[in-house]
C-alpha cells in the first residue's frame, strides 16, 4: 500500500484517476453529469440551530409570522410544521463550555427558505403586518422540490436571510 501523501490515495490510486472514475460512474448512472440521489436512510431535516442576538425582537417577529414559539433557558424553539429552528440565547452560544454548535457561528448566520402555502398577495400582507421590508423579489428560483418557484427575500431582526418560496 502506498502512502496517502499529496496526489495518491490509499491502495495507490492517484487522485486524478479516482476523480475520473467517480465522474465516469456518474455519467453512467445519470448520463447528464448530475449526481443522482442515492437511496439513503436520511429522510429530511428535523431542525436547525442558530445563535440569536436580539431575543425579544426575534420572538415577536417569528410569532408575528404565525409560528409557534416555545422558550426555555438556553434556546427558543420556532416550529414550522414538523420541523424546528432552535435559536440559542446569547448567554448560551457565548458560553465557552457550550461546544455542540458551529464554532464560528455568530448572528446573523442563517439563510433559511420557507415554503409559503398561500398566494403571493397573502405573503405580502403577512410581511407588511410584521413590518418587514422585502430585500428582493418576487424572483424565479429553483427549489428543493426540483421545480421552479417564485421567491421573496426578507431579513429577520438579527439579520438572517429568509426566503419565502411559492410553488405553482
Amino acid at each position: 500500500m502506498r502512502s496517502t501523501g499529496v496526489g495518491t490515495l490509499k491502495r495507490g490510486i492517484s487522485r486524478r484517476k479516482f476523480i475520473s472514475s467517480v465522474a465516469a460512474a456518474g455519467a453512467l448512472a445519470g448520463g447528464s453529469g448530475a449526481v443522482e440521489q442515492q437511496d439513503s436512510a436520511i429522510r429530511g431535516f428535523d431542525h436547525v440551530a442558530l445563535p440569536m442576538q436580539h431575543t425579544e425582537e426575534m420572538l415577536a417577529f417569528y410569532r408575528g409570522l404565525g409560528l409557534q414559539v416555545i422558550e426555555n433557558a438556553n434556546a427558543c424553539s420556532v416550529y414550522i410544521g414538523s420541523q424546528m429552528i432552535n435559536f440559542h440565547r446569547p448567554a448560551h452560544w457565548r458560553d465557552k463550555t457550550f461546544t455542540l454548535r458551529a464554532a464560528g457561528a455568530t448572528p446573523p448566520c442563517g439563510d433559511l427558505c420557507f415554503v409559503w402555502g398561500n398566494t403571493a398577495d397573502s405573503l405580502q400582507t403577512m410581511l407588511s403586518r410584521v413590518g418587514v421590508k422585502v430585500v428582493e423579489g418576487p424572483v424565479e428560483r429553483q427549489g428543493g422540490r426540483k421545480k421552479t418557484a417564485s421567491s421573496v427575500y426578507v431579513r429577520d431582526p438579527d439579520g438572517n436571510l429568509l426566503e419565502f418560496m411559492i410553488y405553482p
